[in-house]
């Protein structure tokens, strides 16, 4: 999996973006950051708050860029960017639609000097649509979808902020996967570059396709009241003698006999699929009180060799530190700050994207591959339309 060759500019900031561009520098593209002339990247400045970690969220996504500083406010910069985007291969925004109309640098200005581009544009609702400018944030758009509904462990409960900013997340990753998708079409011939228009309210829809056919036809899943969200005690979340968890997801039979065999409790085993009422509430107060008496690392060791799908909830740090994810190699400890790096394993893949750029670190590199002299370079210092961090 090498994209060595592609070159992509990165107009993005904050995290969904960047996590877009972070994956397509690991697989080997060049990304080019084009950051503003004041501040740049405002993540530059978002420290981690963690008792012993120092790093930024910038640095956790943005690791083997290349940071170009250009006012794109002003002719000399937009420019510069324009002979940027000539020899580039994919563009992708995140501004708020409109913006970069506002900027002269939407798909239709730089197809004008790139025909062939793949352009992609992120953002919270999409570029069509009552709420198209509308303002958010990943929370805003897990409530929008009616994911945070569903975070709840019934109808009585409060709707939970999720763990990890899902909808940042699932933006970034998929309009990495629709820009290498475009990539590939370019390059089978079937397309000459191509507009791409990424939602994150419309990624987290397309997540509820196991709930989605209730919902099109007209009633309302609950949370808890799935197979999926709590509805199956051979489903679902126990708490453990020291106030900690373990999960069980023993949906087929094969799973749940290996469980009840492993805990000595094969009466139980024909109870599994049940549709009764109150034979599941039996037998969720059965798993309550087995789970129950004994810790979550003698849960652990317990089912260690078992296929009865039983899992430790651990905290990040505990799973970071699990032997099952150094043997992934999906950690890269050799850096400081160290990252998540690629999450894919495959037999030919470029080597990790290393070094954070400075703000405009390499504005004059970059600019003098794309032919500026340094007379060109010393024009734009001077005129405030780039900055230079070298």
């Amino acid at each position: 999996m090498r994209l060595d060759g592609v070159r992509v500019l990165d107009l993005t900031r904050h995290l969904p973006g960047p996590y877009a561009t972070q994956l397509l520098a690991d697989a080997g593209a060049e990304v080019v950051k084009i950051e503003d002339t004041a501040t740049g990247d405002p993540t530059r400045w978002m420290s981690f708050e963690s008792e012993g970690s120092d790093g930024t969220l910038f640095e956790a996504v943005n690791r083997g860029k290349r940071s170009v500083a250009l006012d794109l406010k002003t002719d000399a910069g937009r420019e510069a960017f324009f002979e940027l985007a000539s020899d580039a291969d994919a563009l992708i925004e995140g501004f708020r639609p409109g913006v970069t109309e506002r900027l002269g640098v939407d798909d239709d200005s730089v197809r004008e000097h790139n025909p062939e581009i793949v352009y992609c544009s992120l953002s919270g609702y999409g570029q069509t649509g009552p709420y198209r400018t509308r303002a958010g944030h990943d929370l805003n758009y897990a409530a929008f979808s009616g994911l945070l509904d569903m975070t709840r462990a019934d109808e009585s409960a409060t709707p939970q902020v999720p763990g990890v900013p899902v909808g940042d997340m699932a933006g970034g990753l998929f309009a990495a996967f629709s820009i290498v998708g475009a990539l590939c079409s370019r390059a089978l011939g079937n397309t000459d570059g191509e507009y791409l228009d990424i939602a994150m309210t419309d990624v987290l829809l397309s997540f509820s396709q196991a709930l989605a056919p209730d919902a099109l036809a007209g009633e309302t899943p609950r949370p808890g009241k799935t197979a999926l969200t709590g509805e199956l005690p051979w489903y679902g979340i126990y708490e453990t003698a020291d106030g900690k968890f373990v999960s069980i997801a023993a949906l087929e039979p094969p799973f749940w006999n290996a469980f009840c065999e492993t805990v000595g409790r094969e009466d139980l085993v024909e109870t599994h699929m049940t549709d009764d009422a109150a034979t599941r509430a039996a037998l969720r107060e059965e798993l309550t009180e087995l789970f129950a008496a004994k810790t979550r690392d003698e849960w652990a060791e317990t089912f260690a060799d078992s296929d009865a799908t039983v899992e430790p909830v651990r905290t990040l740090p505990e799973a970071l530190d699990h032997p099952q994810t150094d043997s992934r190699g999906i950690v890269e400890r050799t850096q400081w700050p160290q990252r998540i790096g690629f999450p894919a394993r495959s037999s030919d893949h470029a080597d990790p994207a290393a070094g954070v750029p400075g703000h405009g670190a390499q504005t004059g590199a970059v600019l003098r591959e794309a032919g500026y002299t340094d007379r060109d370079i010393a024009e734009l210092r001077e005129s405030g339309a780039a900055i230079f961090g070298e």
